[in-house]
């Protein structure tokens, strides 16, 4: 394994043009340490007829590496049942994975570290929802994706931040319950009629943010442009110019093409953004999200090698996870 990890002539030959397009983000000293890998994933996950999909929190090496498809949630889930590929591996967290099991069962699903976990998913329990449902009969549980199989099972139907007021809207309802994210919610709320009952969930990057923090970043640059997650405190989007999933953050850096930005959400994905948009400044704040950190390129090529770490979710729970990713999806088409 030494040998083969070696930065010789060949993997620099073979990882030039990813170099080339990464070079602004990645230090030039850190590129012989992470090519061998790039290099070798890139030619298993071909042999193992696999793909790897990458959320845009993961670094730069992987996201513009090894992915074959990245994306937000609502990217990921969809690129994950279109997918011919005999092995998925999910570079991202525990509930992406999760549900990219509960779409294609036949297929192996690995996630290259079992530790990325998720603060918004482990905020809320399958029996939580069972309580909630028994304290407001009949009314229709939207549940982010960020969540568990079990509690997507007990739900009507899932969401991501990309498309959660077009569902609950969609729904022609006039209360839902919505989970697990408290400030999504209230976000969803304001932009809706429907009447929306919350759960205390937090993501743990988004909720450091402060508005303050935001009017500290225009004072030091008038012409800034921010656009922030609708995971952040209520504050923080009342600043922002732009309030968007992932995705959409990329889709206004696309149209509007800012000369200075700052995007608040973790922070690698203005790195990773950065390199598609080199005319535009990224200030970067630095949220680390601890759990997408745990993936690195040795994982995942371990993870390629050794098929682990399986996903799995029990056929029982399955059917009712993906009853409301499959709505969902049906909402997205």
């Amino acid at each position: 394994m030494a040998q083969t990890l070696t930065y010789s002539p060949e993997v620099a030959a073979a990882t030039h043009a990813t170099y080339e397009l990464v070079r602004d983000v990645i230090p030039e000293v850190e590129w012989p340490v992470h090519a061998p890998y790039v290099a070798l994933i890139n030619e298993l996950k071909v042999r193992r007829n696999a793909i790897i999909l990458a959320h845009n929190y993961q670094t730069p090496e992987i996201y513009h590496g090894v992915a074959d498809y990245t994306g937000d949630s609502l990217g990921l889930a969809q690129k994950a049942s279109e997918t011919d590929a005999d092995i998925i591996v999910l570079c991202g967290v525990h509930f992406m994975a999760e549900t990219a099991k509960i779409i294609n069962p036949e297929k192996t699903v690995l996630i290259p570290d079992l530790g990325a976990g998720c603060s918004l998913a482990a905020s809320i329990t399958g029996q939580d929802v069972r309580l909630l449902k028994q304290r407001y009969p009949g009314v229709p549980v939207v549940t982010y994706i960020n969540t568990s199989a079990d509690v997507k099972a007990e739900s009507d139907v899932c969401c991501t931040s990309a498309n959660a007021v077009r569902i609950v809207e969609a729904l022609g309802v006039d209360r839902v319950i919505f989970l697990p994210d408290n400030y999504l919610g209230k976000y969803v709320a304001e932009q809706t009629d429907v009447e929306v009952i919350l759960w205390e969930g937090t993501c743990e990057v988004h909720e450091r943010f402060t508005g303050a923090e935001l009017r500290g970043y225009r004072k030091a640059t008038p012409d800034i442009q921010i656009i922030a997650h609708p995971e952040c405190p209520p504050d923080v989007l009342e600043e922002a110019d732009f309030v968007g999933s992932t995705s959409g953050m990329i889709g206004y850096v696309d149209r509007e093409r800012p000369s200075r930005v700052v995007m608040i959400t973790e922070c690698s994905m203005s790195d990773n953004v950065a390199v598609e948009f080199p005319d535009v400044d990224f200030v970067r704040p630095c949220n680390l999200c601890p759990h997408m950190k745990t993936i690195t390129l040795p994982k995942i090529l371990a993870s390629l090698e050794e098929l682990k770490f399986e996903v799995e979710v029990d056929p029982a729970v399955r059917e009712g996870a993906l009853r409301s990713v499959a709505r969902m999806l049906e909402y997205s088409a």
